[in-house]
């Protein structure tokens, strides 16, 4: 497996955050939409499998492949850069500031969201052959998905917006362990199964991941979903990206910097 300790992987992450925010803003761009595409494609997959076989839990075990194949490829999400970038600041590298993480994250929200918006246009024009037909069992499930996930917390007020919030917050603790789970190994067959396991539970566990979302929800919206944009925006795609944010960043990348890298002295023993 050429299993890689904690206290090595770690300084990759923080390695892995400087060089993404001194990257080019076309690499990051051209990455970002690679990414984002790729787990568009993934959740369509997914659903797809849903429908066909009636199980949640096959569609979960299969969603994995697009992550794996994206971060294979060393393509960036926004729930990844929100978990490695804020420790190359944190360790004070060299060149890396506030203003430089911001335009990373800024960037990579464009190109994910680019990227995702080309794949629901995309499975949009096939599924109804150029909006000439109606899109069938798969669009209704999608579409469905959408209203739920939109006016379904609308509902419950406040409440509702901290409820997908804190599944923003639950789904990039465990994608970021996958992003994690990229670094452990230097086989490419045991970083697929690191990577594997988080993404499954996050999946089968229905919490909210923004650039799935950036996917998913316009395609509804192409099907005739009844939401409108700024139910998406604030019912949705606002709470689970400051979700994933606290999330990725709070539950992963501070614990493993303070116990593998920043760590506190040895108890001594009288």
């Amino acid at each position: 497996m050429a299993y890689i300790e904690p206290n090595e992987f770690v300084v990759k992450m923080v390695d892995a955050g400087a060089s993404k925010v001194f990257m080019s803003n076309r690499d990051t761009l051209i990455r970002a939409f690679m990414a984002g595409a790729i787990l568009g494609l993934a959740a369509m997959f997914a659903i797809a499998v849903i429908v066909a076989t009636g199980s949640l839990l096959v569609g979960a075990i299969l969603f994995p492949i697009g992550f794996i194949m994206l971060y294979l490829m060393k393509f960036d999400l926004l729930t990844g850069v929100f978990t490695l970038v804020p420790l190359a600041l944190l360790d004070k590298r060299e060149g890396v500031t506030f203003g430089r993480l911001l335009r990373n994250w800024g960037l990579v929200f464009v190109g994910n969201f680019l990227g995702a918006m080309i794949v629901a246009f995309m499975m949009s024009f096939i599924l109804t052959y150029g909006y000439k037909i109606d899109g069938g069992e798969l669009a209704d499930k999608v579409a469905s998905i959408g209203e739920g996930r939109t006016v379904g917390y609308k509902e419950f007020g406040a409440t509702g917006w901290f409820t997908i919030f804190m599944r923003g917050m639950l789904c990039n603790w465990m994608v970021s362990m996958g992003v994690v789970g990229a670094m452990i190994s230097t086989s490419a067959g045991s970083r697929m199964a690191a990577m594997w396991m988080p993404i499954a539970l996050f999946f089968f566990m229905g919490f909210e991941h923004s650039i799935v979302n950036m996917f998913l929800f316009p395609f509804s919206m192409i099907m005739g979903a009844d939401f409108t944009i700024s139910d998406y925006i604030f019912w949705n795609e606002l709470p689970t990206v400051l979700g994933n944010l606290m999330g990725g960043f709070v539950f992963v990348g501070l614990p493993l910097y303070f116990t593998h890298v920043r760590t506190a002295p040895e108890r001594k023993i009288a």
